[in-house]
């Protein structure tokens, strides 16, 4: 994994480390692929029970994807990076059958809080920042967050977010069902493997599937269809790649339509 993603079992408590720091953890195709491959590992390990997500260093959990990576992307690189590392990833992290946790410290950002999203809960410090902001960028959420925020804080807030691209505060974020609980920062680590410790304990086949039995409840296939089209689509407009060019000149960027 060359170290950009770590991965700790311990105590039946896997804990996966986003690891670079120096991009505040944005997530290239090499990050994607290594994030990937260590909850494929978490999964096949008898055993892990719970399974704890974190981003390394100070100030961010994920912050989004590395734009630089897809700044030129047209249709098809669209559809392909869809595919496999915007809903492949998180599609896989949200069908994972053992519980889930997303601890949150800092900026979850575009990516970041897609696969947030995709946990079964999600913890935070004072210092959580979420959004999804491609809007921004001249493109839509593209790895669920269309859907999965829905279900989570209702269509209400989801509109208001996603098309304004506003970014939300832990304490906003616990307000609006966001996150389920914040921690202070002295208390934070305690608490997120005091519930990974708990969720561990509890039966696996009947945690499978429970968490199968919520799931159904969704049916979110259909609209994650149309959210990867959608969100393919754009990357072949010009709006994309002046939203994408604006972003890393640090300016405004003037949209045209096309």
């Amino acid at each position: 994994m060359a170290d950009r993603v770590l991965l700790e079992c311990r105590e039946r408590i896997a804990t996966i480390t986003v690891n670079r720091p120096a991009k505040r953890n944005a997530m290239d195709v090499p990050t994607r692929e290594d994030l990937r491959a260590a909850f494929e590992a978490a999964v096949d390990d008898a055993d892990v029970r719970a399974i704890v997500l974190r981003g390394a260093g100070d100030g961010s959990f994920i912050a989004g994807g590395d734009i630089d990576s897809f700044t030129e992307f047209d249709l098809v690189d669209g559809l392909e990076y869809g595919a496999k590392h915007g809903q492949g990833l998180y599609n896989f992290v949200a069908n994972v059958p053992k519980p889930t946790i997303a601890a949150v410290d800092g900026y979850a950002l575009g990516g970041g809080t897609e696969i947030a999203l995709a946990c079964d809960i999600r913890l935070a410090t004072p210092d959580a920042v979420f959004g999804l902001p491609e809007i921004e960028l001249g493109i839509i959420p593209g790895g669920g967050g269309t859907q999965r925020l829905v279900h989570v804080v209702g269509a209400g807030i989801a509109r208001e977010l996603v098309l304004t691209g506003r970014l939300v505060d832990a304490s906003e974020a616990a307000e609006i069902g966001l996150v389920n609980h914040v921690y202070s920062e002295g208390t934070f680590d305690d608490e997120v493997t005091k519930l990974a410790t708990q969720l561990a304990a509890k039966a696996p086949i009947a945690t499978r599937l429970a968490k199968d039995a919520i799931d159904r409840s969704l049916n979110i296939e259909q609209g994650l269809d149309f959210e990867r089209v959608a969100s393919a689509l754009l990357f072949g407009t010009d709006d994309q790649k002046e939203g994408a060019r604006a972003f890393l000149e640090g300016r405004e960027p003037e949209y045209r339509g096309t």
